[in-house]
């Protein structure tokens, strides 16, 4: 490929998608292009899409617009999740020239002769029962950050979710090379690594192209503490079930990994629970967020929630509402049930008019918001160590403590990408706290 040409990255849904996009991005400078943020000029935008909500679906149409937009005889590309699920729905949309499905995408630059806009976009995508293979990645967010994935594919036959279809079977990256690429992220200055895959608890499972586990997530994490350069490890999102008590233990006494765990929990409603699928009742998800209290009082733990599920009556939801009312929890991730085709959930009765979902998604975003503001009214005067990014929004530059507490001083330059103990004095109208440094 020639060494003028330009290619940009659009990156919908998760952590996993920025760590898979920016592997994929190190494939195209490998070929001699040249990286462009998305809103400047490119010979190729490639988007990797998301198929967890209506709303990502919706936004592809409106990101192909915009690049074309820039350039109007630019090549589009499409990968991701909704590339393999529907990738004829995405060829459709005016201006895409190639969907490439979960096998596929890794291998990109394979599929592009050259960069002329095809009369008839092309489609690549595999049976996601051949998806049994498995692809290190690793991000940048940015200079302070790197998501590394661990993980990917899921067993579990939760009746909302398509991502089952869209990843394929749970499967794990090798320990030696999670190693690997968890030393060659600290070489280049980075201070924190999050952990990110599909189930990351399941983590072991298909290792090394079988389906025992060859190792364990808590033996992972073990070996990552000892890594040399860096400076914390966060883990994403665990499920309850494989959340163990040794996990909880752990990084209770870590050098490296921080007292912030993210947990999904779904539903405050056993009965919507059972039809979910999920595989714990709540009364575990009590017992995961009393164990890390127990041993971590100051740690935040954030809570994904789902609103609107068929037979969620007003009953239920308020089952749920009182549940996560009374939970000392941090923060809540809110998630207004959408259909998805090919899943149990989408022939259930029940279904809840999207008026009621969107009021129940209100409350549990206020409520969110009040557990934050008292996690962090909790927070006041106590000390942590804040890692400082690299934007100047409006005079201030942000950070986040080890446990996960916005923070924000005056704008300098100097301390992007630096770690400072700090004392959390008082929390601003834009509820971020305001800090004192101690060092």
């Amino acid at each position: 490929m020639s060494e003028n040409k330009k290619v940009a990255f659009y990156t919908l849904g998760c952590k996993l998608n920025f760590s898979e996009t920016s592997t994929i991005a190190r494939s195209f400078e490998n070929e001699g292009f040249d990286k462009v943020a998305f809103d400047q000029v490119a010979d190729i935008y490639v988007i990797n899409t998301c198929s967890v909500t209506d709303n990502a679906d919706k936004q592809f149409k409106q990101i192909v617009r915009k690049a074309l937009k820039t350039n109007q005889n630019a090549f589009i590309a499409a990968i991701g999740c909704y590339a393999q699920l529907k990738p004829e729905e995405l060829i459709a949309v005016d201006g895409v020239d190639l969907v490439l499905g979960a096998k596929e995408k890794f291998n990109i630059t394979q599929y592009i002769d050259d960069l002329t806009k095809l009369n008839q976009g092309q489609v690549h995508s595999c049976d996601i029962n051949e998806a049994d293979f498995y692809v290190g990645s690793y991000s940048f967010g940015d200079r302070t950050r790197a998501f590394l994935k661990v993980q990917d594919g899921c067993d579990y036959k939760c009746t909302y979710c398509t991502i089952p279809m869209a990843r394929g079977i749970s499967r794990s990256d090798t320990l030696e090379n999670v190693l690997n690429n968890a030393y060659e992220i600290s070489k280049k200055g980075i201070k924190e690594i999050v952990l990110t895959g599909v189930n990351i608890g399941d983590y072991g499972k298909g290792e090394l192209g079988n389906k025992k586990h060859e190792h364990t997530f808590l033996e992972l994490i073990k070996e990552l503490d000892k890594v040399q350069g860096i400076e914390r490890l966060r883990i994403s999102s665990i499920e309850p079930n494989l959340l163990k008590d040794e996990i909880i233990e752990f990084v209770s006494q870590s050098k490296t990994f921080v007292p912030h765990f993210h947990i999904p929990l779904q539903s405050g409603s056993n009965t919507i629970l059972r039809k979910m699928k999920r595989r714990y009742m709540r009364e575990l998800y009590v017992d995961r967020v009393a164990k890390i209290r127990q041993l971590m009082p100051d740690a935040c733990i954030g809570v994904d929630v789902i609103v609107g599920f068929p037979g969620e009556t007003d009953e239920l939801f308020l089952e749920t509402y009182h549940f996560l009312n009374e939970l000392d929890i941090s923060y809540l991730h809110v998630f207004t049930y959408s259909e998805r085709d090919n899943t149990e959930a989408i022939q259930m009765e029940g279904i809840v008019p999207h008026s009621v979902r969107a009021k129940r998604s209100r409350m549990l975003r206020g409520l969110s918001a009040k557990k934050r503001n008292a996690f962090y009214q909790s927070q006041l005067a106590t000390e942590h160590i804040a890692l400082f990014e690299g934007e100047n929004k409006k005079g201030y530059i942000h950070g986040f403590t080890e446990n996960y507490v916005k923070v924000k001083a005056t704008w300098n330059p100097e301390l992007v990408n630096t770690l400072h103990r700090v004392k959390l004095t008082r929390i601003d109208n834009d509820g971020i706290l305001r800090i004192e440094f101690l060092e």
